[in-house]
């Protein structure tokens, strides 16, 4: 099996490396990485725009340029969360909770330098992932039905209170506000309109990436709007010297890095799981495992380099459902899936087999451009980092601009710019009130496919709930979903008692001890 494997890889390389396809890639790859870095540009809207260029291409060219594309739009998402706070695509919104606290402390650079890092530890594992365990994850991916998928959402929304800084009432308390989102507009299975209000505009439901850089982007404008100075001028010029981590910061993000990519490996089995999912997985799991989760969300490098690792596992690992199974795990990978139909291939089983040369050369090529980009970001970084020199008053409403341009891109409609700065400024009301947001977009993401699953596991088992225990792997799902919330009460309850002993000998009464309940959890 490894030794076919190898052979095939090598078939893929001598693809790759023919001049017009290594052109094409190098293409994609560079398009991807200046429309990441742009506020509001995404790979979304790029792939849409470059989609009729690919009519008249040989699809091996066509399907590595797309690619390309998808994956370098990754890297510069990262850098734009890193340094304005502002995630162009949604699985970078994550990011934003530790990066952007890091480049107010001046550690940007240090923040890129491990990103990039983490970011191709990821995305190697995701290629070699797909080359060794192709056919043994496609059965693994058979194995789940609606009662799997659905106890898997569970689990990721109750994971989603620890995404919230502070109590985790008000991460629930988000995470709720996301599903109510999630549900705006047309049933998919009654046909009937929902919390639509009599807008037709609504009828698709809010729009991802509206919800994303309303919250992150126009709420973040709205309360740096009167800062007149940049942020930390004296950290602005940075050059190679200053990405590179000192050991400590290495030895803190080895463990982290990994844990993300095994979280982003894993999400991508599932099919219709993007890497929106596997980054909110992974920040949530990093918090659990680690003994300081309260300062996540303060500026860790652990919180940067987990889901970012992730992110790009599960970029890579997400091919494999989708060329095997033709089941897309985002928005992106749909449109990729819609090019391959365009070029009149149909992803399935027999992908491999019938046309090899663009299953293993764009494997071949996903190593190529993430050498290539790791070329490219580290001697660019620095040019990335000079943007935090340009004053507010500039800065953001060029940013704004850019936001309003790639939400109209995405579908050409006007509403969904207005869309986008309601909820930028209902964002910045919860940024007033304590409340953080990042629980609204795992909630909204999870939420559907949370819904659809549980009634198809409904129908399917005439209404017996007990088809949840029934199955082995949902069960699982379910004893852990029972773990996370005993846990969550356990932590309450101890560190609620914890300061009380020590405050009652001290002080002889109880009260001084309530300004010195922080849980573990919070």
């Amino acid at each position: 099996m490894i030794s076919t494997a190898l052979t095939d890889l090598w078939y893929g390389f001598g693809v790759a490396f023919e001049p017009h396809n290594l052109v094409f890639c190098f293409i994609g790859v560079l398009v991807g990485n200046m429309v990441g870095v742009l506020p509001g540009m995404g790979p979304l809207a790029t792939i849409s725009i470059l989609l009729p260029l690919t009519f008249g291409m040989k699809p091996v060219a066509a399907i590595l340029m797309l690619g390309g594309v998808m994956y370098g739009a990754q890297y510069g998402g990262a850098i734009c969360s890193i340094l304005l706070n502002l995630p162009c695509h949604p699985p970078h919104a994550v990011t934003c909770l530790d990066g952007f606290p890091m480049t107010k402390q001046g550690r940007g650079g240090i923040a890129l330098g491990l990103t990039v890092f983490a970011s191709f530890v990821g995305a190697s594992w995701g290629i070699t992932e797909m080359i060794f365990l192709s056919p043994l994850l496609v059965k693994a991916a058979l194995q789940f039905g609606p009662a799997e998928v659905c106890t898997l959402m569970l689990l990721g929304l109750l994971a989603g209170s620890t995404l919230a800084r502070g109590s985790p009432l008000k991460g629930v308390a988000m995470t709720i506000l996301g599903l109510f989102l999630g549900s705006v507009g047309t049933d998919l299975e009654t046909g009937s309109e929902r919390y639509t209000f009599g807008m037709t505009e609504l009828d698709d439901g809010i729009e991802l990436i509206a919800l994303a850089l309303g919250l992150f982007g126009i709420a973040e404008f709205m309360s740096s709007v009167n800062q007149v100075a940049p942020i930390n001028t004296k950290y602005t010029n940075v050059g190679l010297r200053d990405m590179r981590p000192s050991k400590a910061d290495f030895k803190r993000a080895f463990f982290p890095m990994w844990r993300g990519t095994i979280v982003g490996s894993l999400c991508s089995l599932i099919p219709g799981t993007g890497p929106t999912i596997a980054s909110f997985v992974a920040y949530a799991t990093e918090k659990k495992v680690s003994r300081h989760p309260e300062k996540f969300g303060t500026g860790l490098i652990e919180g940067v380099v987990c889901p970012e690792a992730a992110t790009h596992s599960s970029v890579q690992g997400d091919f494999i459902p989708t060329m095997s199974l033709g089941i897309p795990g985002d928005a992106v990978m749909a449109l990729l899936l819609g090019a391959l139909m365009i070029q009149g291939i149909v992803p399935g089983p027999q992908l491999i087999s019938q046309h090899a040369d663009i299953f293993w050369g764009l494997v071949a090529s996903f190593w190529i451009g993430n050498i290539m980009l790791v070329l490219l970001n580290v001697p660019l970084i620095g040019i990335w980092v000079k943007m935090l020199a340009i004053p507010y008053k500039y800065l953001y409403p060029s940013a704004m601009f850019f936001v309003c341009i790639g939400v109209y891109a995405a579908n050409n409609d006007f509403f969904q710019v207005g869309e986008v700065v309601v909820i930028g400024l209902f964002g910045y009301i919860l940024l007033r009130l304590g409340f953080h947001p990042a629980p609204i977009l795992l909630g909204f993401v999870l939420g559907p496919r949370f819904e659809e699953n549980f009634r198809r596991a409904m129908l399917i088992s005439r209404g017996d709930l007990l088809v949840f225990v029934e199955r082995p792997i949902s069960a699982v799902f379910v004893a852990l979903c029972v773990i996370l919330i005993g846990s969550q009460i356990y932590f309450r309850l101890r560190g609620s008692k914890a300061p009380i002993q020590p405050s009652l000998q001290a002080h002889g009464e109880g009260r001084p001890a309530v300004a010195e309940m922080h849980t573990p959890a919070e």
